[in-house]
């Protein structure tokens, strides 16, 4: 690839990214939104439980293995500040309810080589796999149109969406949230 359209490519990578985080920001300063989404997002859904990922370790992972359990699915990136935030009580919440059919499965918008080192710098208790910029479109589809991270999905144990978040889901409104979802 030649410098000029490399050095292209990684000015539109990093507008986007920036543009992304303001985003992401602008709905921080808020607590981050959540949506029971007025529109049938049914399909995309299924979609997103359909899909087979690799894992940092290049190992296919079905998100379909956890059907019958209430599916957290978490877009992050290691270069996300608010992603890295949540990410511990995520993992502490995932420890207090993976008896009561809860599990979180993280979905990165990065590099293997920075999610393995992510996840020796902050070990997480839930499979972290890797995504990439095709599933935008699928998360526009689940409710975040403007592609910020994080973004969080809680689907039922039937396959049915909940819930969804753009921004930091503040551990003691998720952990009742998933009292509730478990009793």
């Amino acid at each position: 690839m030649k410098p000029a359209v490399r050095f292209a490519l990684i000015g539109a990578a990093a507008l986007l990214a920036t543009v992304a985080g303001l985003l992401v920001a602008q709905r921080l300063q808020t607590g981050g939104t959540d949506s029971r989404e007025a529109y049938d997002n049914s399909a995309a859904v299924k979609q997103l439980l359909a899909l087979t990922l690799p894992d940092s370790k290049d190992r296919s992972q079905s998100l379909s293995q956890w059907q019958g359990k209430i599916r957290v699915v978490n877009f992050w990136a290691t270069w996300c500040a608010p992603c890295r935030e949540e990410m511990p009580a995520f993992s502490r919440l995932q420890q207090k309810f993976k008896d009561k059919g809860v599990q979180f499965i993280g979905i990165a918008f990065d590099n293997a080589d920075k999610v393995r080192q992510f996840s020796i710098e902050t070990p997480v208790s839930y499979p972290l796999l890797m995504g990439s910029t095709g599933l935008l479109p699928l998360t526009a589809e689940l409710g975040n149109p403007s592609g910020g991270l994080p973004f969080t999905v809680l689907i039922d144990r039937k396959g049915n969406l909940l819930e969804t978040r753009l921004g930091v889901w503040k551990e003691s409104a998720f952990d009742a949230v998933l009292t509730d979802l478990t009793r």
